[in-house]
């Protein structure tokens, strides 16, 4: 019995030591699987940061722009290391699903396949240096010629196999009209808690042979990808019209108002900022502690749906005059073994990382972390990972109300017969109230 007991702990603590390294793989696996391409909004290096991916001259929106309207995005980032470095992009098209289309460069880009990114400026009179970089799309060299999905990947010029980040971006050439109805879920055991997004499809000029293989719709919830419904096929078909008007399939959580921070100013604290300490390496903002808001009723907040805003109150130039920050986030609840809490929104990526996962502080008894951010105006939720689970839930902690505002998406794609390729024709962006 006691050799067999022995045998036991050997082969726990084993495992255990197994999942360990395993849990330590996983959360690492965000800065240093290089050369692994991820089809998706992904930072590769730990020295990049405040990556803003969005249309020129418009603040805080999606990076879609229309074929052919000669509009453009604007991309820029920050490189830490505060040197400068030949950083070159290219575009890779895309179906519906983020896999590369059956389209050759020179089919679906005019001009060259990649170019170099010349426009950088360095920080001034901040305690972290940096270089920020920033680059038109499309360019001058880089054309894309059809609508559809397309990555965004930049690396360091000569390296392409070795992206420093990847993004997102959409050209749309509309075709197809939408029409959509956001409202309390049909479901009874829902109506509190979800929204059922309801949209029509109208299309003209364009021969669809058979609506549920040719057509492809997307729903995104505040410009997110990692809980977006796709999958649907039509109800209804009418003369060109065909209708979504699904009870369960076509809801998302209403969720809750994001929770905001201000960090535009380090003179004063601002709301929701508890102190604000200067060391040596630079500011550490505290955060005011978090609590649940899962019991609390429905309150009317300003938020900007998960976003963030750099912008700073105490020197002359947002983009290169303002630092970057410690920001502690504390959260008062009880321990939960069956996973882990996590800071979620724009300021991490829209992604579970390493950094924003909290670890829990048994003298102060509450979940903490530390995130590295830029100066700016920015909302978080706190959300929980369950083990195993695929995909965070934000009800625990912060709420679920149909009432919520929240910004919705319907993206339609269209691929006829014998196509090639997945072409956007269709979007509409409406919020819930």
């Amino acid at each position: 019995m006691k050799l067999k007991s022995f045998l036991s702990v050997v082969f726990f603590c084993g495992i255990t030591l197994i999942n360990s390294m395993f849990a330590v793989a996983q959360d690492t696996l965000d800065y240093y699987a290089e050369g692994f391409l991820r089809y998706e909004n992904f930072i590769y290096k730990s020295n990049i940061k405040t990556v803003v991916f969005e249309q020129e001259n418009l603040k805080l929106s999606e990076p879609v722009i229309d074929l052919g309207r000669g509009e453009r995005l604007l991309l820029s980032f920050d490189d830490l290391e505060g040197d400068f470095k030949n950083y070159s992009y290219t575009l890779i098209h895309c179906n519906a699903n983020w896999v590369p289309s059956n389209l050759l460069e020179n089919e679906y880009l005019n001009g060259f396949a990649e170019d170099r990114i010349v426009n950088y400026r360095s920080s001034f009179n901040t305690t972290q240096p940096y270089t920020r970089y920033w680059q038109e799309i499309p360019g001058r060299e880089v054309q894309p010629i059809v609508s559809g999905n397309y990555l965004v990947k930049v690396f360091i010029e000569g390296e392409p196999n070795f992206p420093i980040l990847t993004r997102r971006m959409l050209i749309l050439q509309p075709k197809a009209n939408i029409e959509a109805d956001v409202h309390q879920a049909t479901i009874v055991q829902d109506r509190y808690s979800k929204q059922e997004i309801d949209f029509s499809i109208f299309y003209q000029g364009i021969q669809v042979s058979n609506p549920f293989e040719d057509i492809k719709v997307v729903v995104m919830q505040n410009g997110r990808w990692d809980n977006a419904i796709t999958g649907l096929k039509p109800l209804f078909l009418r003369d060109n019209e065909l209708e979504y008007s699904y009870d369960e399939e076509n809801t998302f959580n209403g969720g809750n108002e994001y929770r905001t921070f201000d960090l535009r100013t380090l003179r004063v604290q601002t709301q929701f900022v508890r102190d604000i300490v200067q060391g040596p390496d630079g500011y550490t903002i505290v955060l005011t502690t978090g609590r649940s808001r899962s019991f609390d009723r429905y309150s009317i907040e300003n938020d900007i749906n998960g976003k963030y805003l750099i912008k700073n109150q105490d020197g002359f130039d947002n983009e290169l005059g303002s630092e970057y920050v410690k920001v502690k986030f504390s959260l008062k609840h009880d321990i939960l073994a069956n996973g882990n809490f996590y800071v979620f929104g724009a300021l991490t990526d829209w992604r579970l990382t390493t950094e924003s996962k909290m670890v829990y502080n048994y003298d102060e008894e509450v979940y903490e972390t530390l995130l590295y951010l830029k100066q700016g105006y920015y909302d978080y939720q706190y959300v929980f990972l369950e083990d195993g689970a695929k995909l965070p839930d934000e009800t625990i902690i912060e709420g679920n109300h149909y009432e919520t505002t929240n910004e919705y998406t319907v993206l339609v794609y269209f691929r006829p017969l014998g196509g090639r390729y997945d072409q956007l024709i269709g979007l509409r962006r409406f919020e819930s109230r």
